[in-house]
């Protein structure tokens, strides 16, 4: 079943008949107890005022079951009840002296004394029997079981009739709290139906219930990251275009001045900044697709383990070729055997734009140094370089997507720190990066120990 309104439906339909048959058997069991308890002392108490009528000589013996007809047509008015008890007197020797005019000829007990039960030609008798020695005679009162039970029936059927009666308008009211108590859902149903797609505002229900508002808080926690992301999205788009217009125009420019001029030294500086251009181009399209990989929320099954010793390796081989252009050498000391909880490919990219960042400020035949410290749980990169650092409001924005600081490059876009920073959060590392004393800059990254 898969409405909530129905399902809720059923249960409540089903909990109320259960609790309906529930009242109507214990209903049922407790009136047949009292009933049998109430017609019990009545059959004592007949059969003993019948003894003592005969004890007391007030009556002959064979006429002494009378007053139980009397008594019947006296207390009992509906006349399926009337001549309900029976009486019988039995001398000790076994014969009959007297009966009332409804009992039976056949014997009604053959205990000496006390209740019995008794079936006469297929009908079963409740019977009480007291023993009168001093008269020499047995005193039994009894009842048909066949009136007892209709008598519970009739009761029953009395109580039970107007309970059944008042089921279906028990049906139709839960039915109806049911759609009330779903009309706060129905409606943010369909206020969100409403919606825009570009409409990412809080859903605002002031009179929601508690048992919505976690729902609720969950949607409008879910709209606020889906805006945020939009918002990311549109902000790289708008950046990427930015910088990716600057160094294609500059192409234009170049290529248009070489095809111009026949002068070999102008076409030959026109290509090499063509060359140039391209290289930088390449670099801003690649840490664009870096970024956009280390934006995606691509959850893993298991947590993946790297060498620190590959992912250095790999790291240096893909930036050898542009500290050799720089002429900036890049020196690894002291790797470590521990594995580090990290993708190796995103650790990679991450330990390539900071050598590329620290390539980038060295002064011409500069180096860069790549260290590791090894804690207790964790494993730090430590990039260190001999250029003019950042400022404090450098320092403070550094991490930010395509903020260029005042010792820019020109071949810098501003996203290589803010790569670093998105895939140490993704890992669960740290970036963390200060001035040197003395001039210098260093940059750690801290993965976790595998």
């Amino acid at each position: 079943m898969t409405s909530m309104r129905a399902r809720l439906l059923l249960i409540l339909l089903l909990t109320t008949g259960a609790v309906w048959l529930s009242a109507a058997a214990w209903i049922y069991w407790s009136t047949q107890a009292r009933v049998e308890q109430v017609l019990d002392a009545r059959l004592r108490e007949a059969a003993r005022m019948v003894d003592s009528l005969i004890t007391d000589h007030r009556i002959e013996i064979a006429s002494a079951a009378d007053p139980i007809e009397e008594l019947d047509i006296e207390t009992m008015t509906d006349e399926a009840f009337s001549h309900q008890l029976s009486c019988q007197i039995w001398s000790l020797a076994g014969t009959l002296v007297g009966r009332s005019e409804a009992a039976p000829h056949e014997r009604l007990a053959s205990s000496d004394d006390g209740f019995s039960q008794t079936t006469i030609d297929g009908q079963t008798w409740r019977v009480f029997t007291v023993l009168n020695p001093d008269r020499g005679v047995q005193v039994m009162v009894g009842d048909n079981l066949q009136v007892r039970r209709s008598l519970v029936n009739d009761v029953m059927t009395g109580t039970l009739l107007p309970m059944t009666l008042v089921l279906p308008i028990a049906g139709l009211l839960i039915w109806l709290s049911v759609q009330r108590g779903m009309r706060p859902l129905d409606r943010m149903a369909s206020l969100l139906g409403q919606r825009h797609a570009n409409d990412l505002r809080p859903v605002d229900l002031p009179d929601a219930p508690g048992e919505l508002r976690p729902a609720l808080d969950a949607i409008n926690g879910l709209f606020g990251r889906v805006a945020g992301a939009r918002d990311r999205e549109k902000s790289f788009t708008a950046f990427a275009a930015h910088e990716l217009k600057t160094p294609l125009a500059g192409l234009k420019t170049q290529a248009q001045i070489a095809l111009a001029s026949n002068d070999p030294e102008i076409r030959r500086h026109a290509l090499e900044q063509i060359a140039g251009g391209v290289d930088r181009s390449s670099r801003l399209v690649r840490q664009l697709l870096d970024l956009a990989a280390a934006d995606a929320n691509v959850e893993r099954e298991t947590v993946t383990s790297a060498n620190p010793a590959a992912i250095a390796r790999d790291a240096v081989q893909t930036v050898a070729t542009f500290a050799a252009r720089r002429n900036v050498s890049v020196e690894m000391l002291c790797v470590p055997e521990d594995q580090v909880a990290c993708d190796r490919v995103l650790a990679t990219t991450a330990l390539r734009n900071i050598l590329e960042n620290a390539i980038l400020h060295s002064p011409v035949a500069g180096s860069v140094r790549l260290t590791f410290t090894v804690g207790d749980r964790e494993i730090r990169f430590n990039v260190t370089d001999a250029g003019p650092g950042m400022s404090k409001d450098d320092l403070a924005h550094a991490r930010e997507r395509f903020y260029r600081g005042a010792n820019r490059d020109e071949a810098g876009s501003g996203l290589g720190l803010a790569i670093v920073e998105t895939i140490m959060r993704r890992v669960g590392g740290r970036l963390m990066f200060f001035n040197l004393e003395g001039g210098g800059f260093s940059a750690t990254l801290q993965f976790p120990k595998a």
